[in-house]
């Protein structure tokens, strides 16, 4: 059994979807049943059943009390797709501790509060899959965008620590790294807070990379079946990349000096930032 966090919109919805399609019993959470009408219309048009959980994963007490009744419910539950999340923009000076911890609270905290909930069972049972949805964000400092950056970033060493830790137990953990995906976070993720009037050229470089990727945004079905892949593989891996944008980007930050990094920074325009970013990862931002 599955469970898919995050599950009534984008990678979720499709997530849950899919794996029901292939197979898979699916319970799909929701912070409120009464409002997942898109993912229940989405299983009766596709012919299955996908179980509702309604639980808030930025809430101790939710998590707590949704899983217990997703185990009384199914009784046991295999694979764990930590799908939930925010995204979050802002340069480092003009943004509030307040936010990074908003944030943090859900991206991260959130994750590891549905992991705590599910790992002592599977640890008893001796497997299971822990599959974390990440980002390409969270292996290169996206500019302007400093929560969510830290907050992936902070995903992925914590998901890198699991897999460690649960190697002896026969648990395995997967990082899903999207790159731009097709998603209502485009609608929700609109905040500029440019306070000071200094970061302009930062926060048009991100809207370009936005812009771009509107056009480009990969469906989010294509994130469903690696998730798919990294729960059945009988060949597993730690990271799989997947979207637009998201190989070239991690490749391209891996080959980059510290110095070369700086270099992009330093662009004059945003043609300029353009033609650079282009140069150091192969993918066009321009439209």
């Amino acid at each position: 059994m599955t469970v898919v966090t995050g599950a009534n919109s984008g990678i979720g919805r499709a997530t849950a979807l899919h794996l029901a399609e292939s197979g898979h019993t699916v319970y799909g959470t929701v912070r409120s049943v009464s409002s997942a009408d898109k993912l229940l219309e989405g299983a009766e048009t596709a012919g299955v059943d996908v179980q509702l959980a309604e639980l808030d994963i930025a809430n101790d007490h939710s998590v707590r009390d949704g899983f217990a009744e997703i185990y009384e419910r199914a009784g046991h539950i295999d694979h764990l797709v930590n799908n939930a999340g925010v995204g979050g923009n802002g340069v480092v000076e003009e943004t509030m501790p307040a936010r990074f911890t908003e944030v943090f609270n859900i991206d991260l905290c959130g994750v590891v509060r549905c992991a705590q909930a599910v790992l002592p069972r599977m640890r008893a049972h001796g497997g299971g899959t822990i599959v974390n949805v990440s980002s390409v964000v969270g292996r290169f400092g996206a500019i302007a965008q400093a929560p969510y950056v830290a907050a992936k970033w902070a995903l992925e060493g914590v998901s890198e620590q699991l897999a460690l830790e649960l190697a002896p137990f026969g648990v395995r953990v997967a990082i899903i790294e999207p790159g731009i995906t097709k998603s209502r976070i485009f609608g929700k993720n609109i905040d500029l807070p440019d306070t000071t009037g200094a970061y302009a050229p930062a926060y048009e470089r991100m809207m370009q990379l936005y812009a771009a990727g509107r056009i480009h945004a990969t469906d989010a079905i294509e994130v469903a079946e690696v998730v798919r892949h990294a729960i059945e593989s009988d060949d597993p891996t730690l990271r799989y990349p997947v979207s637009w944008g998201s190989k070239e980007i991690i490749a391209g930050r891996d080959r980059l000096s510290d110095a070369d990094w700086l270099a992009l920074g330093r662009s004059q325009t945003l043609d300029d930032y353009m033609a650079a970013f282009s140069d150091a990862f192969g993918v066009d931002i321009s439209t």
